[in-house]
This record gives C-alpha cells, structure tokens and sequence, in this order.
C-alpha cells in the first residue's frame, strides 16, 4: 500500500530535446513553483530509469507524476505505472511538460508545445481517461517479456528507423530527423511476411513494409499514420502498409504526413483490441519511439487505464 501522498514529483530526461533538457529544467522548475505546483525531482541519468523512479515514486504514495522530456521518456514513465503486468497507479495522473524532438503524443491529444502554456494545463489540474497499450515480445538479449505504451507500436520498417534515428542524432528537430532515417533506412530495407491475428479473427497475411497498432494517430516525428485514432475509445487502429516498393514509399511517404493515404490499395484499416503479429523473419519493434525487441508481439489494449492529465 502507498504511503503517505507526497507532492508533485517531475521526472526530468535532461539528454531529451537534443540535450537541452538539463540547462532549461532550473528555469521550468521555477515556473512550475510561480504556478502553486510544489514538486521533488528525480533526474535521469540512463535508459530505463524514468521506470524505475516512476515505480518508486509511485510506491511511496507520489500521485501526480509529470513527465519532462518527449516521447520515450512518457514511455518510460508509463511502464513505471506498472510493475510487471501489475498496476500501480490507482488515484494517480500522469503530466507532460513536453521536451521532445518528435512530439508525435502531443499532436494527438492536443497538448502544447509550449512550456508555459504545458505548465498552465497542469496547473488546472483536469484529467482524462485515457487508454494504454500492452505488448509481449521478444527483448534482444531473447528474453519473453511484457511492456506498455501510451502512443503507438509498430514493426517493418518503423522499428529499423527508430534504432537508426536513436543511435544517430535528433538535431535536426523530429521531423527531418525520422525523414532522414526513413529514406536512409529504406534504401537496404526488405519487406517482410507476417501474419496478422485481430480479436482472434482469420489471419490477415502477406509480404508487408509496416504493421502500426496505433493508440494515438502520429508517429515518426509528425506522421498521421492512424488519422481515425482515438486513445478513449478502447480499441487499436490498425495499419498495414503492404508490400510497395521503394519508389512507391518515397512517393507516399509525403501523403502519411498529412493523412492523405488513406485509400491506398495497398494500406489497409482495422479496429481491435488484441492483435498478434507474427513473422518468420525477425521484424524491429517500436514502441512510443524505443526499440525495445522483435516480433513475434501479442498486443492488448487496456481500456481507460491511465489518468492523464490534458
């Protein structure tokens, strides 16, 4: 059982927004307490961290956690909600104070960019509902195990550009950067055959370029992969890019940024709340922007799990 309820705490990537993150946190800090918003720090010092401060702090009976970083450090910071496949975080809300390159969560649930107006929404204190996904794979060390995301998941070529871009540089800004691994990463890319199971239905098979279980609608630093996404709804929109050539990516590629691909003969839409994805050729997954394993992957959907503060 928590013990008793503490403050604010703010859990800071200071290598996040190309690691300006650290020299601007004195300067957020002070506006987070100009607004009434008394909070302890936990600062990150490795991946995975921001889990295991999430968790800790979760234990201790902290009730508002706020993220400051982008994507992957929501993403770490949602799993600290969990331990395992067990939840932590009864009577507790997430907040965002976004310092992120790609933004892609932001984008969906209409949050802003801008610290000051980030930090007046947290001020206000109101919450969502919001719903989370859950995924088990394969980590690279080919160890099962269980994670969670609040945006999207995807694998094909998604996954092979978030490794690129997180070993390479964001200084560039989110969109250019994922741009860049896009095309850098599709030039020795090879589609793969997978095999799609959704609510248990009759499998959904082919040679595919990506398959997204999207939560949220944005991925890759701006691209409107899933436009119908709704993270309330207690479902997954599923996307699967099939078999297009490289000339037929490129020539797409600007229409996902917008949406305008919907109606591709070639991309397809689905609903569901558990999808499996299996292939036999060992196919990157990405989730939130982490590249965590490799299929195969069993997704599920937890309906209205995390309160969120919007």
């Amino acid at each position: 059982m928590p013990k008793e309820t503490r403050p604010v705490l703010a859990v800071v990537n200071p290598a996040s927004a190309n690691k300006t993150t650290g020299r601007a946190w004195p300067s957020i800090s002070a506006k987070l307490k100009a607004a009434g918003l008394e909070h302890e720090v936990r600062i990150t010092s490795r991946p995975g961290e921001a889990t295991e401060i999430t968790r800790k702090a979760l234990l201790e009976g902290f009730r508002t956690i706020v993220a400051v970083g982008g994507d992957g450090t929501v993403n770490e910071v949602v799993n600290g909600f969990f331990d395992g496949e067990k939840w932590l975080g009864d009577g507790a809300r997430l907040g965002l104070v976004n310092r992120g390159t790609g933004g892609d969560l932001i984008k969906t649930l209409g949050l802003p960019k801008d610290e000051d107006l980030a930090i007046e929404r947290l001020r206000a204190g109101e919450a969502k509902k919001l719903d989370l996904g859950r995924a088990k794979f394969t980590d690279h060390a080919g160890a099962k195990i269980v994670r969670h995301f609040i945006n999207i998941g995807d694998l094909g070529l998604g996954g092979d550009t978030v490794a690129r871009v997180n070993r390479t540089t964001k200084a560039l800004g989110g969109k250019i950067s994922f741009l860049w691994g896009t095309l850098a990463t599709m030039a020795g890319y090879r589609n793969k055959d997978v095999e799609i199971v959704i609510d248990g239905a009759e499998p959904i098979r082919g040679r595919m370029c990506m398959v997204i279980v999207a939560n949220g609608q944005y991925f890759g630093g701006g691209m409107r992969i899933a436009p119908d996404a709704v993270m309330d709804d207690g479902l997954f929109d599923v996307v699967t890019v099939g078999n297009l050539g490289k000339l037929e990516l490129v020539m797409n590629i600007g229409k996902v940024y917008s949406g305008r691909h919907v109606g591709h003969p070639k991309i397809r839409f689905y609903r569901g709340k558990e999808v499996v994805v299996r292939s036999p050729q060992a196919a990157m997954i990405d989730l939130d922007g982490e590249q965590p394993g490799r299929t195969d992957v069993a997704f599920s959907i937890l309906p209205g799990r995390l309160d969120m503060i919007l």
